[in-house]
């Protein structure tokens, strides 16, 4: 890949979680933000993941220095190719059921089963993969910035530029 195809990467991406930044309405006094489950305004997912997710930033911005929290809703059938993120990924399935592949080939039969309440960190440049067994919603909390890097070119959903 060269320079300007990343670079290209990099702020689509970058666009992607800037625009979802702030779509959660709450409140925010001070040195607390609260947000209740119907004040979540869902919109897409950014680029970088495959079409057909909805998320939303809870708290602070993923494109930016520092830490963060977004919930990713995605439908049944749903499924992430194999992946890094330069940053820790830290997960929490809220509803619905995952799976979890590590390794750079997915293997849906080979990922663990994450029921709801089931968590999951990797460590950054681990490659793994992702599928949803039905509609599931995720939150993934992190430092930013936040990005992925698929293992095989041809599995970015991102325009090429």
């Amino acid at each position: 890949m060269n320079r300007h195809t990343l670079f290209n990467i990099v702020v689509m991406t970058t666009i992607g979680l800037a625009a979802l930044a702030g779509s959660a309405v709450g409140q925010e006094t001070g040195d607390h933000k609260l947000i209740a489950p119907q004040d979540i305004m869902w919109g897409p997912a950014p680029p970088s993941l495959p079409y057909g997710a909805q998320a939303v930033v809870l708290y602070g911005d993923p494109g930016k220095e520092g830490l963060f929290a977004f919930r990713l809703r995605v439908p049944r059938g749903y499924h992430i190719a194999p992946h890094t993120h330069p940053k820790p990924e830290i997960v929490t399935v809220l509803s619905g059921t995952a799976r979890l592949g590590m390794g750079t080939t997915a293997d849906h039969d080979k990922a663990q089963i994450l029921p709801a309440g089931s968590f999951f960190a990797v460590s950054p440049g681990s490659a793994h993969y992702f599928f949803a067994d039905e509609d599931t919603v995720l939150q993934l909390n992190s430092t930013g910035p936040w990005g992925i890097n698929y293992i095989n070119p041809k599995d970015d959903p991102r325009p090429k530029m």
